[in-house]
């Protein structure tokens, strides 16, 4: 469902080689060579924002700055971040574009967008909402914690690193109570539905007896790597640190929201109830979908592709010769047995095994890159998975951690293989080729500059994840028409989100009423869909990435297929389109023109 990370969400929530056989054009003496002095500026950059944001950091590889977490909850951090990102604009600005490699232009143009897009966000006071039941810190650190998270625990150097991290949490706890408490006086507050939700997932995280708590989860199996003397020492420090460094601060946290914050959120449901919403949100449009498209555009572009997908629908369904309409088909595969046939947890990941298995021999026909990150799927950890969709977290870009596909798997004996969301399609989505393709090929590019190789545009990563699901024929899956029916599922699942997320936060549609429609149009549990709407509340415009960014790459595949005719090759396009990294949809679509005009050969 998504390729967004903890530490993402709770930025946003702050801030707002060629392939095989391809043709390369010469390019002017003066352009051909990449400038070392912008390389410079961006290794400055990367060097600086490492600082700031080592979670971030450590996530992705650079373990420099393990033993910090700065308090991202002040005022002087938010300065620091605005004098940081308007510096690094003006010495940008400074390079004549046109004279620049053109791979040193995409570099430009993706430079310059990201520091704007930075900059407009500090405008807002997003930061008076500093966490949700979706995303942020809280939750980030009991994953962290539990080991379970890109934090590593492999000798006595990491633990103390760890132990030493966590001294940060009281005060970023302290300092968000207050951020909230302005919030609540500036009218600036979350939904009652999401805050109901944080509650709970803060509870759970609190330890009900010694050695039980999520926290103790590195700490009860040391790796060999660890002396006994260490073992006891650090063991004793974790002790000694978890109730002033945890539950302290999660208590605070539970106290205010339950007898303060709770009582005064808000009954609305969307942006537009709050001061400024407009802007806010027309922000966050722009944030999440990398382009200029209005709210109302969206919107409307939404209940077309409803439409077109129920079309595509009943054709597959009368395919079945299943007697009924959509809303009797959603009802059937939601309650009949057949489509849950698990007992276990184990059962559940075995089939997304099968699934890698069945697709992998037609992978080399489409792709000529494939990555060498490791990947693994598991099951979403108890204490966050009521509250969590399927997710993808990325490796390290030195093989020491996987790429990570997680399920959450509340009941297995539940566990739905073709309602939303359908298993192959899903795992076509969030593993293989979808995010694991797109997010490993680029981190293992080490020509990239960093700012590229790890950066993320959710409109490229998530469209391309959304594109991989109509890959599924090509790639020998959906032989079932319940897959494929099912495959439309999770592809009106994302028409669906441009509706209602639009709907809540720019034209007044309630949580009920975006609940009900989206029940109406897929095969989804009322659980689910409360589920996914209160995400897009928590995250408003983050949904709407998915289906814009498939809809532009659908758009570039048709429109070279027409433009090069038989020099069209699919495998040379999806490689192209990886190669690069993750990049606003703008800035893709010029790259991908000119990749296609090398591909038609010189004119005659």
């Amino acid at each position: 469902m998504r390729l967004l990370t903890l530490a993402f969400v709770g930025f946003f929530l702050l801030y707002g080689g060629h392939a095989r056989g391809q043709k390369r054009a010469a390019a002017p003496a003066a352009r051909s060579a990449a400038s070392p002095q912008l390389a410079a500026l961006f290794e400055r950059y990367w060097e600086r924002s490492s600082q700031l944001f080592p979670l971030h950091a450590m996530s992705q590889g650079d373990n420099r700055y393990n033993d910090r977490l700065p308090n991202d909850q002040t005022q002087a951090f938010r300065d620091t971040l605005r004098h940081f990102y308007q510096r690094s604009l003006a010495q940008l600005q400074k390079f004549d574009r046109v004279r620049l490699s053109e791979n040193d232009r995409v570099s430009y143009d993706i430079f310059r967008y990201r520091l704007q897009t930075d900059l407009a966000g500090l405008q807002l006071n997003n930061w008076m909402m500093p966490f949700t039941q979706f995303g942020g810190l809280p939750i980030m650190l009991a994953q962290l914690g539990a080991g379970t998270g890109s934090q590593p625990f492999r000798n006595a150097k990491d633990y103390d690193n760890w132990l030493a991290r966590l001294h940060g949490f009281p005060a970023w706890a302290d300092s968000a109570i207050v951020n909230m408490r302005r919030g609540l006086k500036a009218g600036v507050v979350l939904p009652r539905a999401v805050v109901s939700k944080m509650i709970p997932q803060l509870h759970a995280l609190l330890p009900v007896e010694p050695g039980k708590s999520v926290f103790y989860g590195p700490f009860t199996t040391f790796p060999k790597s660890v002396a006994e003397a260490d073992r006891q020492r650090l063991s004793a420090a974790l002790a000694q640190a978890l109730p002033t460094d945890v539950v302290a601060p999660y208590q605070r946290l539970i106290d205010f929201l339950e007898k303060e914050y709770l009582p005064q959120a808000r009954a609305s449901t969307g942006l537009g109830a709050l001061p400024g919403g407009a802007q806010r949100y027309a922000h966050a449009v722009r944030y999440w979908t990398t382009t200029e498209r209005k709210p109302e555009e969206i919107y409307q572009t939404g209940l077309r592709e409803v439409a077109r997908i129920r079309g595509e629908m009943e054709r597959v369904k009368q395919q079945i010769g299943f007697k009924g309409d959509l809303t009797a088909y959603f009802n059937f595969v939601n309650t009949d047995s057949k489509f849950r046939p698990f007992k276990t947890e184990a059962e559940v990941l075995a089939a997304f095994a099968a699934i890698q298995q069945r697709l992998a021999p037609a992978l080399p026909a489409l792709f000529s890159r494939r990555p060498s990150t490791g990947f693994e799927v598991r099951a979403t950890e108890a204490y966050r998975a009521a509250s969590a969709s399927a997710q993808y977290n990325r490796g390290a870009p030195d093989g020491s951690r996987p790429g990570i596909f997680y399920v959450p798997i509340l009941d297995a004996g539940k566990y739905n293989i073709v309602a939303n969301p359908a298993m192959e399609a899903l795992f076509l989505h969030e593993a293989i080729p979808g995010h694991h393709y797109q997010v490993s090929l680029q981190q293992e590019n080490a020509s990239l500059p960093k700012f590229r190789r790890f950066g993320s545009y959710s409109a490229m990563s998530e469209g391309w994840a959304l594109y991989c699901e109509s890959l599924g024929s090509e790639l020998g899956l959906y032989t079932d028409p319940y897959q494929r029916l099912g495959a439309l599922g999770t592809e009106i699942h994302r028409a669906i989100r441009l509706v209602v997320d639009v709907g809540m936060h720019a034209r007044g549609m309630t949580r009920e009423e975006a609940i009900k429609y989206m029940m109406d149009n897929e095969a989804i549990s009322e659980q689910s869909a409360t589920t996914e709407i209160e995400r897009y509340m928590a995250i408003p415009g983050q949904a709407l990435s998915y289906k814009i960014g498939e809809l532009k790459i659908q758009e570039l595949r048709s429109r070279y297929q027409k433009q090069l005719g038989r020099n069209f090759s699919l495998r040379a396009f999806h490689d192209e389109l990886l190669k690069d990294g993750a990049m606003p949809l703008a800035v893709l679509e010029r790259k991908m023109d000119r990749w296609a005009a090398r591909q038609a050969g010189p004119k005659k």
